[in-house]
């Protein structure tokens, strides 16, 4: 056993950390934590999750370099001293929906996509910090340096305390909407926008190999949690369906995407490359839902799916339980469209609740396809895809074979062949041997997609079209 190397992936319900030799990147060993429930969080319940996984890991004693990957988005305000000002706001809380409304509606979508790549909706950062400026201008003015979780984790390990020690990545940065990942550069006058002022300390934004001290080991860039999954993967240029807390459908790709609809996200990858990508707040949580409504867990919800026929017979459902992101729907709920007396069945709810949750996912594949991003067979990661009928129904939505690697932490994973990167300083992350996969195929269901789409275009109304 060579060098040892962790990878963190500190996401929005838990916190995973695994440990794998550098050279062949064989896992030896792991641990787990819970993150609390919520849409804002106190930090400190981030690093408390990370000791009590770094503890079932087997600590970090050993370990030449660490990597974290995280959550994107969310907001982590600092004082001068350091400490958090208030509870971060994450990703998935949209409170901040009219703020980004604003900003787009102040500067342009055209505009926003040209400067960042994003147009703003409620989970960019810079969407939050206008919402603090107008809602706690103390807190906005106590605000010295303001962070992403990752940044915040990798801060903390590095125990330095001074604000000027904050750093951050490409991937990471390329989600607040205030950073140019084409040229690299913070844009102030746009942070300004948001905050309403400039003059506060933005995390160094880090190459793909570089790295700081930490007290006993080396401390990688780290990465947004999409651009770690895809190189934990080793995904290269194939589209990815992620289906997570939110669902993300991405490819690598080798330049900022300029989307002035924000549908698609030009955000950066973890290799000094582009990483496209449309998110939705609805996805393996969906799952949860019909499960909770219909009384059975979720090997029994994939049962009942399965033994309904494809299209569930007419009943659609339309997943945006929490708001949706895309389409740009923050006070949005979910619905159910052509029951019948007939049709009504617990087989045909289950159905329905994953095919909806797929269309939700084929709307991003065809979003990437309108710019040339074309799948000809797509890899589906997540805890939704442990579920055999999210992978045997897959095809049927996709209109693709899907290929299912094995279960894993992808992010985790991402992270610590990062941090394997940074000890190598090679041109390329090191090559470790991948695991089985399973490939479904299926045949497109007839009529699915245009139901889907007729249930989602009565939310039209409300974008104003």
């Amino acid at each position: 056993m060579g060098e040892l190397v962790a990878g963190v992936d500190s996401s929005t319900q838990s916190c995973k950390v695994v440990v794998r030799d550098a050279e062949s990147g064989e896992l030896v060993r792991s641990g787990r934590a819970a993150h609390p429930d919520g849409t804002e969080i106190e930090p400190k319940h981030w690093w408390a999750a990370l000791q009590q996984a770094l503890d079932e890991a087997g600590g970090l004693a050993e370990v030449a370099a660490v990597s974290v990957a995280g959550q994107q988005h969310g907001m982590v305000c600092l004082d001068e001293t350091g400490e958090v000002v208030r509870p971060a706001l994450l990703w998935n809380d949209t409170r901040s929906a009219p703020a980004a409304a604003a900003l787009v509606e102040e500067l342009g979508a055209q505009a926003w996509a040209d400067a960042t790549g994003t147009v703003p909706v409620a989970s960019i950062t810079v969407s939050k910090l206008r919402w603090l400026a107008e809602h706690e201008p103390a807190n906005a003015a106590r605000t010295a340096a303001v962070c992403l979780p990752h940044d915040w984790l990798t801060w903390h390990l590095a125990g330095s305390g001074e604000l000027d020690a904050l750093v951050t990545d490409r991937s990471d940065a390329s989600g607040t909407g205030y950073f140019d990942a084409s040229s690299g550069e913070y844009r102030r006058d746009l942070l300004r926008l948001g905050l309403g002022r400039d003059d506060v300390v933005l995390p160094r934004v880090l190459g793909p190999t570089e790295s700081v001290e930490g007290p006993r080991f080396r401390l990688g860039p780290g990465a947004g949690d999409n651009a770690g999954a895809a190189l934990g993967l080793g995904a290269g240029d194939d589209v990815v369906v992620s289906l997570g807390t939110s669902g993300v459908v991405s490819a690598r790709g080798d330049r900022q995407g300029t989307d002035p609809t924000g549908t698609i996200a030009g955000f950066a990858d973890a290799t000094g490359a582009f990483l496209p990508l449309v998110v939705t707040l609805n996805a393996a949580r969906v799952l949860d839902a019909a499960a909770r409504l219909l009384g059975v867990d979720h090997t029994e919800l994939s049962r009942l799916a399965l033994s309904a026929p494809p299209g569930a017979e007419g009943l659609t459902l339309v997943p945006y339980l929490e708001g949706e992101r895309t389409p740009n729907l923050p006070d949005s709920t979910g619905a159910i469209h052509g029951m019948t007396l007939a049709n009504a069945t617990p087989a045909n709810l289950a159905r329905a609740a994953i095919e909806g949750m797929l269309s939700g996912q084929k709307a991003g594949v065809d979003a990437l396809a309108a710019v040339g991003v074309h799948a000809h067979e797509i890899m589906l990661i997540g805890g939704a895809a442990r579920s055999e009928a999210v992978r045997r129904i897959a095809p049927t939505v996709f209109g693709v074979p899907v290929v299912v690697p094995e279960p894993g932490e992808y992010v985790a994973d991402g992270a610590a062949r990062q941090a394997a990167w940074v000890l190598s300083d090679g041109a390329e992350p090191p090559r470790w041997a991948s695991g089985t996969s399973e490939r479904y195929d299926g045949d497109l269901t007839d009529g699915l997609e245009e139901r889907y789409r007729e249930a989602a275009e009565k939310y039209l109304p409300r974008l104003g079209r």
